[in-house]
């Protein structure tokens, strides 16, 4: 049985703005008067996002859980604990009552094996009634896109970092 009351949204594919999305809903609930927790599971503290600024603002729980990203890992025993950290913060978040919570790049925690990912399908069909959730990542597995009530693919068009454009503070982070 489908609920009503609630949602599963994932944001996947390759192309930019996946996260983006996610924090779009993330200010809407919160001109909503709704309790948002943000998990990030693989960014570390170092980034220093706008819209991490914007939820510190406005008041909205944020935990940044990873150390960065796979590829600048010098102990990737140790990223895989903070991931493995990260979805047992999530887990105990999607049991308490919250309105929205967005798990940023979930999908790589399973992607890498550190979370069975029909082990978060299992925390998502039994969270709280009212808790919407918004999940990030490329690659989501089956298990969660068959949880999910919308899936939005993001494809990759062009892209200014292909060109040798860095990032820029206020478009990207």
């Amino acid at each position: 049985m489908q609920r009503v009351d609630s949602r599963v949204i994932i944001n996947t594919g390759d192309g930019k703005g996946k996260s983006s999305a996610a924090f779009g809903i993330m200010t809407r609930a919160w001109a909503r008067d709704w309790k948002v927790v943000v998990i990030q599971f693989i960014k570390g503290g170092k980034y220093k996002t706008g819209e991490r600024k914007l939820a510190d603002h406005l008041g909205i729980e944020w935990h940044t859980m990873g150390d960065g990203f796979t590829w600048e890992s010098t102990d990737i025993e140790k990223t895989k604990e903070l991931g493995i950290t990260a979805w047992g913060t999530a887990a105990s978040k999607l049991k308490a009552e919250y309105n929205l919570v967005i798990l940023d790049e979930l999908t790589y925690i399973c992607k890498f094996g550190w979370v069975d990912a029909e082990e978060v399908a299992t925390a998502l069909r039994q969270r709280s009634p009212k808790t919407n959730v918004v999940i990030t990542g490329r690659n989501a597995p089956q298990p969660l896109l068959d949880v999910a009530d919308t899936v939005t693919e993001m494809k990759k068009i062009k892209h200014a970092f292909d060109q040798g454009i860095s990032a820029m503070k206020g478009i990207e982070f």
